[in-house]
């Protein structure tokens, strides 16, 4: 993949999960990377988890890039406002934007309906997966733009041809990954005339932090897993959508999806590169044909 050497990336919630493995993979290419997040090493978010920003920017660096860790609670307009000036002032531009803030697994309830759902928790779900993304996107494009070719990308879950036939198993969680996707196709549109591009990326099954810990295994032995769930033998790790990320940015010809709404696997068929294990999980055409068929679990033939 090309080197990204000389580029700027912000990636909006890098704490941990895959905007993680993207910024890692970003440093690995060369780039400079601002992460942010609201968790650090003197306070932590509502999740209360141990994974900061200092951690994520250490790992950018040890992968050859240049890390730097930057506290920003993406609903606040004035602490975003800041960070866009810092990156301004600091760099004097920003080729590649990020939207990976989501921070919300906390608040959703599975399989019930909206009468019976949390109603704070659900409209705190929104804030967290919509808000945050235009609040940065209103902030930051205007630095994009100056200099042209930049990308944003949008992270989410599932593809817009998944989602448009599943139902999510929550109104809010639903609306909340569906909302990204278009928000990348709208801003597609806005972009284009500034040789800009706008995409909306999924990984597959992701052994992020939480989902290792959900299962008591790591990384290293995450195969233990199969006797719990056997379909996690689809998973694949952060990094992986972290080389999906560096593939489009580095491509010169990223204006071709535009738009579009793609996951990890498709991007690895299309630009070549491997997860860490040296396989290529197709993990959403897996759960179409094998998961959601009520096959048994086998990934011969996805991965």
């Amino acid at each position: 993949m090309k080197r990204l050497d000389g580029k700027v990336a912000l990636v909006a919630g890098a704490t941990r999960g895959a905007g993680r493995g993207i910024a890692i993979e970003l440093g690995a290419a060369g780039a400079t990377v601002y992460v942010t997040g609201r968790t650090t090493r003197t306070q932590r978010s509502e999740y209360n988890r141990p994974e900061t920003i200092e951690e994520t920017a250490e790992l950018v660096n040890l992968a050859g890039g240049r890390g730097i860790a930057v506290p920003v609670d993406h609903l606040d307009p004035k602490q975003v406002q800041a960070l866009i000036a810092r990156i301004e002032r600091e760099q004097g531009r920003l080729d590649l934007l990020v939207n990976d803030i989501w921070g919300a697994e906390h608040l959703i309830q599975w399989n019930v309906p909206i009468w019976e759902h949390s109603l704070e928790g659900g409209l705190r779900m929104l804030r967290l997966a919509i808000d945050t993304h235009a609040i940065t996107s209103h902030y930051a494009l205007p630095l994009m733009i100056r200099n042209g070719n930049g990308l944003v990308v949008e992270m989410t879950d599932g593809t817009a041809a998944y989602n448009n036939q599943n139902y999510r198993l929550s109104l809010f969680y639903d609306l909340a990954k569906m909302s990204v996707i278009r928000m990348a196709q709208s801003l597609a549109r806005e972009l284009q005339p500034h040789q800009c591009t706008a995409v909306a990326v999924t990984p597959g099954w992701m052994r992020s932090e939480i989902m290792l810990e959900h299962f008591g295994v790591r990384e290293d032995n995450w195969r233990a897993a199969l006797e719990k769930e056997p379909h996690f033998i689809i998973s694949e790790s952060p990094r992986y959508v972290g080389r999906a990320i560096a593939a489009l940015a580095g491509d010169p010809e990223v204006a071709r999806w535009n738009g579009q709404s793609v996951s990890s696997g498709e991007l690895a068929q299309a630009y070549g590169f491997y997860d860490l294990d040296g396989s290529q999980p197709d993990a959403w055409r897996y759960v179409v044909e094998v998961q959601d068929a009520g096959k048994p679990a086998n990934a011969t033939g996805y991965r």
